[in-house]
């Protein structure tokens, strides 16, 4: 498993440039220090934070949490442990705390250590280019810290900033040739080019440097299923089983790959055991989202409307309000009635309220989601209105949000704008920024196909064909897809 660009938006992460230079300065020095020094008084914190780091690396997650944690109580002044609780708990409010902490505490650590904080507050709270620019501050301080390009790259990666992350791992890797981490982040970026015999030489790598851990067999399999390769996915899920039958990841790894195989109830059986052994409250209510797509993926509407409702519940009960949104806002997208669709869009965004316990970061990317599928809908059920409106907010979060996630929800609403008033060529160019989404991917097949431009068209209906994604847009798009004609130019 992996921890997770448009073209003309993705062009701001592209610039390596530091905030020094932003400010009409130089870049930064380079650092006496190869690496970032960790400034703590423990000796025993200092260690406990380096395992918690290896542990990130090999995805035990929860363990690093734990660590990390215990790092802080050696040493309550430890600045780059509360830093990165922060950026791991999948308890809001603790990461909220330790946030705070850790900005509180900046100011008694290195220069570099500072820009890590800063970097990770500032990301977390929505700002991204100061954050990006802190980020590319440190690596310009210590060019030579293989795992400093691991951690930005593997964040680009969660901003869809494939192409500068694969740089990074690159980078990473001309330092050490054989560092696990980065061979491991790397296959994901080639897969997702669909380069997969890329991937799979470095997946072969990554599983020579660690061969007794579970996560890269976990990461071949999630890598082959991505590719089609169903059976033999399956094969290194349960290799990784194997090494460590608690590796949570492969349980949900097993379950996505039956659901995309069409054994829905194996898939459930799989995500059941998944959410029994799940580490946290965060987690589970995400095997728990994934368990009930596969009801939609077996047209079974009202079972999965009970399943979405009651995970929405559970996750307002616990107050986990990113969760009872994208509960709400998945509910929404297999619903026939517009009108039905509309007031679970609404749910979505009133769980996202100014009370709500979540990142800014993760606000504005999930209101852009809500908003982008509220404008669809909305020109579907022929209210321009509502359409226009909803339009305009998203346009207005965009021209204030660096976010990929952000650009990508604007251009797809763009995108089906256009289609609807028949401005095709124009409705292409904007969907060609959202090409994640298989409503996007399947609205610029028809634009190219209108627009006459043949082998562009043939060129996206392989790659929606192919797209082996376990997410409902998949479930809702690609399944009927694979099953209609191709068109012809």
């Amino acid at each position: 498993m992996s921890l997770l660009p448009h073209r003309q938006y993705a062009a701001w992460i592209l610039l390596a440039l530091s905030s020094a230079f932003l400010a009409g300065g130089s870049p930064p020095k380079a650092a006496l220090s190869r690496t970032l020094p960790v400034t703590t008084t423990s000796p025993q914190a200092r260690e406990l934070f380096e395992k918690a780091m290896t542990d990130y690396e090999n995805f035990y997650l929860e363990r690093a949490n734990g660590e990390w944690r215990d790092a802080a109580k050696a040493d309550p002044g430890f600045a780059l442990a509360q830093a990165w609780i922060a950026f791991n708990s999948r308890d809001p409010m603790e990461a909220a705390t330790a946030r705070a902490r850790a900005q509180a505490l900046a100011p008694h650590v290195s220069p570099g250590e500072r820009l890590m904080i800063t970097w990770i507050v500032s990301v977390q709270e929505g700002k991204q280019l100061p954050g990006i620019a802190a980020m590319n501050d440190m690596l310009a301080l210590y060019p030579k810290d293989k795992r400093l390009y691991f951690l930005a790259g593997n964040w680009l990666m969660g901003e869809n900033g494939y192409q500068q992350a694969r740089r990074f791992f690159e980078r990473a890797l001309t330092i050490d040739k054989n560092y696990p981490a980065a061979l491991n982040n790397l296959a994901y970026c080639y897969a997702h080019d669909r380069e997969f015999d890329k991937a799979f030489s470095a997946m072969e790598r990554y599983l020579a440097a660690l061969p007794n851990e579970p996560n890269p067999q976990d990461s071949y399999g999630e890598i082959l299923r991505q590719a089609g390769h169903f059976e033999q996915a399956l094969e290194h899920y349960q290799a990784a089983l194997k090494i460590n039958p608690a590796f949570v990841f492969s349980r949900l790894g097993l379950g996505d790959t039956y659901a995309l195989m069409g054994n829905q109830p194996q898939a459930r059986a799989e995500y059941d055991k998944a959410m029994e052994a799940a580490d946290n409250s965060a987690d589970r209510l995400d095997y728990g989202l994934q368990k009930a797509i596969t009801w939609v993926r077996e047209n079974n509407l009202a079972e999965a409307d009970r399943a979405f409702t009651a995970l929405a519940q559970e996750s307002h009960a616990k107050g986990l309000d990113l969760h009872e949104a994208q509960a709400y806002r998945n509910q929404a997208l297999y619903q026939p009635d517009d009108a039905v669709a509309l007031q679970l869009l609404q749910s979505a965004e009133d769980a996202l309220g100014p009370q709500a316990n979540l990142t800014q970061a993760e606000r504005t990317d999930e209101i852009s989601r809500i908003l982008r599928y509220r404008t669809v809908r909305a020109l579907h059920a022929g209210n321009k209105d509502l359409a226009d409106r909803s339009y305009q907010q998203l346009e207005t979060l965009a021209g204030g949000s660096r976010s990929n996630i952000v650009q990508a929800s604007l251009a797809g609403a763009d995108g089906a704008r256009l289609m609807t008033e028949g401005k095709y060529a124009a409705a292409a160019d904007r969907l060609e920024d959202d090409q994640e989404n298989p409503y996007s991917l399947e609205l610029l097949s028809a634009a190219y196909f209108k627009a006459g431009a043949a082998e562009k068209m043939h060129d996206v209906e392989i790659r929606l064909r192919a797209l082996n994604t376990p997410t409902l847009e998949q479930a809702l798009v690609v399944p009927a897809a694979r099953g209609k004609m191709p068109r012809l130019p």
